[in-house]
């Protein structure tokens, strides 16, 4: 049984289900709980604490003002901030157009796109955009978004707003705009983001099979990372090819790790009899952990295991050491995780003839291989630092952000898990 796809995942669901529709979706393709969760963002009136901000669209819809929390226009690095602009819609916009909210730094680059961001823009089980703008009333929309000021904002940046179709954009006039687009402008400050994730281990609580399916009861009780983060940015990215989250437990002789992958093209492709293959390059899950939690990369561990339940595992003395470049040895590639681990499959492996979902990893590591950590297996309320990565093509999402601190080996970047009673 796979896992329920989290919330945080419903622009994720219109990626795959957008592959079925072709132009904007009919009403009727909605739900009435769906058109009812819309109805909210359709007032008579604008909501208190409107920041006005007359910019027009093609004379045909008009940016009346916008809501920001927090208040302030100064933000924090790693704040969640929400907007929500007003709309108001004096004729209505042909099939095809699209609203667009760009990050931008001050010299004009894109610093993070927030197009899917938002419930007119993404929702669970809708088909493309719920609620495009051609089919807005003709009179006021709120159009939220939610997103996190990201690490790499520098200390000038701006929201861009407008509409686009294909590459062309509806001609935008008024004091706050250029290059077709409303402004609005934020000023960032330091903050302590590049503190890395937490997470507190529960141990396990009933039998646990180790078959790929996740449909024990003690899975449902396990920690949960979350859907992972752009390795560089740590903000949730839509342009990957691969997303993914995990869970995790522990008992006096294993830790358990189950990974949740979305990919749609599921790959192998390796001789089954291959030993320590560089999954990497291709499809897989990546378990790193640094047992004594200070970050120093001193005698950590990898593992990696791919759809084909293929496995590479090493230990390291030091950062990518030792590693004879470039194609390995990487590590003591001799070291043994003698991982317990299945892999199911939603989809076909190796078939690029069709669209596939993803694949399940479940996997059971005896404390006893880390031989290097101080204290294994460790004692209620020791920390460890570890980070779980879902790989393509040498690249992918991450639990814990490395945000250009290195490779994702860098151990200072790891998140840290305490081991729970």
């Amino acid at each position: 049984m796979r896992l329920a796809a989290p919330v945080a995942a419903a622009s994720l669901v219109w990626v795959t289900s957008s592959l079925a529709c072709i132009g904007d979706p009919p009403q009727a393709q909605l739900t009435e709980p769906q058109r009812r969760a819309l109805a909210r963002y359709q007032p008579k009136t604008a909501p208190r604490g409107v920041i006005g901000t007359e910019a027009r669209f093609g004379g045909r819809v008009s940016l009346v003002g916008y809501t920001i929390e927090p208040r302030d226009l100064t933000q924090r690095i790693g704040d969640e901030i929400r907007v929500t602009f007003v709309w108001r819609v004096d004729r209505a916009l042909d099939e095809g157009w699209r609203s667009f909210t760009d990050l931008v730094g001050k010299d004009g680059r894109v610093i993070a796109k927030l197009d899917n961001h938002g419930p007119l823009r993404a929702m669970a089980g809708a088909c493309r955009v719920p609620l495009p703008p051609a089919r807005w009333p003709t009179a006021l929309v709120l159009d939220p978004v939610t997103f996190t000021l990201p690490p790499n904002a520098p200390a000038n940046v701006e929201l861009q707003i407008g509409f686009r179709r294909n590459q062309q954009r509806l001609a935008a006039s008024g004091r706050a705009t250029r290059n077709n687009a409303a402004r609005l402008r934020l000023q960032v400050t330091a903050s302590d983001n590049a503190k890395v994730p937490e997470l507190t281990v529960p141990r396990r609580a009933g039998r646990v099979r180790i078959d790929g399916k996740l449909d024990e009861t003690a899975w449902s009780h396990a920690a949960e990372t979350g859907r992972f983060v752009n390795v560089g940015t740590g903000l949730l990215d839509e342009r990957q090819p691969v997303q993914g989250r995990a869970l995790m437990l522990w008992d006096d002789d294993h830790v358990y790790v189950a990974f949740d992958v979305w990919d749609r093209t599921v790959r192998g492709g390796f001789d089954p009899a291959a030993v320590d293959p560089h999954l990497w390059t291709r499809d897989t899950v990546e378990i790193m952990i640094d047992p004594d939690g200070d970050g120093d990369n001193r005698d950590y561990y990898e593992i990696q295991i791919n759809p084909q339940n293929l496995i590479f595992d090493s230990r390291f003395d030091g950062y990518n050491r030792p590693r004879v470049s470039p194609s390995g040895p990487f590590g003591h590639q001799s070291w043994r995780a003698h991982v317990d681990s299945a892999v199911t499959i939603d989809g076909s492996i190796d078939d690029p003839r069709d669209i596939d979902r993803g694949y399940v990893v479940e996997a059971r590591i005896p404390w006893s291989s880390f031989a290097k950590a101080e204290r294994s297996p460790p004692k209620p309320g020791d920390r460890w630092r570890m980070n779980l990565y879902a790989m393509q093509n040498n690249g992918g999402v991450a639990w814990s952000p490395i945000l250009g601190e290195g490779n994702f080996h860098r151990a200072s970047r790891f998140g840290r898990v305490t081991w729970a009673p």
